[in-house]
């Protein structure tokens, strides 16, 4: 199938309140080019220098996301045009990210990345660091973020009720942080494997590289 009847298929199965970031790392610009002209207008990147040169050559009504795990050394490349940074782990890369947008004369929007999975790989804030960062007085004083919601990686296994446990977690984070945040609007988990299941769990918005560009 064709980048564009992907998009369609997959468009067609999602509810209204879940957007699409299509996961466009690795893959040519004339693929972005091929999906932006069926109407997706989100891409996902997770190298800032391979994101700033699709940047530069496509069209400028794309939303950028981050999904990638962020260097504090590179935001100042992204900082002018990057619509939402998800993989945001620490407050020293939430302070770096408001220096470097206003720097730019703009706000930036940030998920913070929970560590739901049981693998070792995975970057991200359990529930009390995460608590302790939303509660935290140097966030009150960032003027040039804001933070939207949660993002988090399920563990990569073929066990669903695992999956499903994680997710949920998640979601009751979100939950729990989301009526003190009035802020908090997206619940950023899903892929191409267990999307379904992601949205089922509460997921706002999924992440979809192969299902929409084929394997790399």
């Amino acid at each position: 199938m064709s980048i564009a009847a992907n998009l369609d298929s997959i468009n067609s199965s999602l509810p209204s309140h879940v957007t699409l970031v299509a996961v466009s790392k690795t893959k040519p610009v004339s693929d972005l080019m091929e999906a932006y002209q069926a109407g997706q207008r989100i891409f996902g990147e997770n190298k800032i220098q391979e994101m700033t040169d699709k940047w530069e050559q496509l069209p400028k009504d794309i939303q950028w996301h981050m999904i990638g795990h962020v260097q504090t050394n590179k935001v100042k490349y992204m900082a002018a045009y990057v619509n939402l940074i998800h993989g945001v782990d620490s407050l020293k890369l939430l302070q770096e990210i408001d220096k470097q947008a206003k720097k730019n004369h703009r706000k930036m929007d940030c998920l913070l990345q929970v560590y739901i999975a049981e693998e070792e790989s995975k970057f991200g804030l359990d529930a009390k660091e995460l608590d302790d960062l939303l509660s935290s007085p140097e966030l009150k004083q960032l003027q040039n973020t804001n933070v939207v919601g949660l993002m988090g990686m399920a563990t990569f296994t073929e066990n669903q009720q695992q999956i499903k446990k994680e997710f949920g977690r998640l979601k009751s984070l979100f939950d729990v942080h989301k009526t003190q945040n009035p802020d908090f609007k997206i619940l950023s988990m899903g892929m191409s494997g267990d999307y379904q299941l992601a949205i089922d769990c509460g997921s706002t918005m999924v992440r979809i590289g192969s299902s929409i560009f084929g394997t790399r």
